[in-house]
């Protein structure tokens, strides 16, 4: 039975079962974590190789593996959530075992589905990649647009689709923010590319958990994309919050684009969430998501995500925690001076 419990001028429903395939790293964690502070019975389905939010339930399974849903064999839930980014045909086994005892499939999808070039203003009926609940190891975007199909074809119009855009946060697994957080905490001159007031679209972890839980709560389905307005912050508006979260003394060095480019710095990855003009940032960095938006999504301030985040990290000695099938992010100290003398 759902139950309603006002306050702070919002409605939350409390006494749901929440099922989360993952549940204890990054998205999977802020979900039951937001899940539990609600009253729900939060059960986390995972491998075993990170600890499990406590007051929450465990099995243990690999869904790779032959027979690894045995432990999902038995039970009901009001709602699935799914955080997987491999094989879709994971998704596809997952959800035809439980379409018929669980209420909503909610599955952490990505804007990466987005057929290229995603142009300015883009919304959920975009062009979107060819996929296949079938499929086995794809490409990142074959492999969510896979993942969605698998979720549709199980659970239909009670499948919730969650395109997420960039996700920074607290427990963040892919070190974008985390590494501009400890190079600045580092101080000294820190070279970074302009211009300062290029914009940002992205979504706190925990914002994109508080969302996807109301609006599976209230039944929504089909695809949302869950990411900022554009401009929400800038990068200067980001790393200013960094030097004064950290408390250092680090002087931000604005240097124009084309240093970094000619001195082989790779966008993204090489130097975190920067992106030079062109059809790669108007894809990322200025999508419209006022469906979303008009169904409850808020996003908190960046100062607070910041501050946040640099708090986790102390609390986790200083180092983030690092996804096993991702690259390392950031320049190394030397790349780092041959910019800061190129600047002169």
């Amino acid at each position: 039975m759902w139950i309603f419990r006002r306050g702070g001028g919002s409605c939350k429903v409390v006494g749901m079962r929440l099922l989360i395939l993952g549940g204890t790293e990054f998205v999977g964690r802020a979900l039951a974590e937001d899940a539990l502070a609600r009253g729900w019975e939060v059960t986390v389905f995972h491998r075993g190789r990170h600890p499990a939010p406590p007051g929450a339930s465990v099995l243990r399974g690999d869904r790779t593996a032959e027979g690894g849903l045995a432990a999902l064999a038995d039970g009901e839930w009001d709602i699935v959530a799914d955080t997987w980014s491999g094989a879709p045909s994971a998704v596809r086994d997952a959800a035809r075992l439980l379409a018929g005892r669980a209420g909503r499939y909610a599955y952490v999808s990505s804007r990466s589905v987005h057929r290229e070039p995603v142009a300015a203003g883009a919304a959920e009926d975009a062009p979107v990649v060819d996929g296949s609940p079938d499929a086995g190891d794809v490409p990142y975007a074959q492999a969510k647009r896979g993942g969605e199909l698998a979720a549709l074809d199980a659970f239909g119009d009670r499948a919730l689709l969650l395109r997420a855009g960039l996700i920074i946060g607290p427990r963040e697994n892919i070190g974008r923010l985390p590494w501009w957080l400890l190079r600045i905490a580092r101080g000294g001159p820190v070279p970074v590319p302009g211009p300062r007031d290029a914009g940002l679209q992205y979504i706190d972890v925990r914002d994109l958990a508080s969302w996807s839980l109301d609006a599976a709560a209230r039944g929504l389905g089909g695809p949302y994309g869950l990411i900022s307005r554009p401009g929400h912050a800038t990068m200067a508006g980001l790393l200013e919050a960094c030097v004064r979260a950290t408390g250092s003394d680090a002087e931000l060095r604005w240097l124009p684009p084309e240093v970094f480019l000619s001195a082989g710095v790779e966008p993204w990855q090489g130097m975190p969430l920067w992106l030079p003009e062109g059809p790669v940032r108007e894809g990322i960095y200025e999508g419209n998501t006022e469906k979303a938006h008009a169904a409850g999504l808020r996003c908190r301030p960046v100062e607070e995500t910041v501050a946040d985040t640099w708090a986790w990290l102390r609390s986790a000695g200083g180092r983030a925690p690092l996804r096993e099938d991702r690259p390392a992010v950031g320049i190394d100290a030397e790349t780092e001076a041959r910019l800061l003398a190129a600047a002169g």
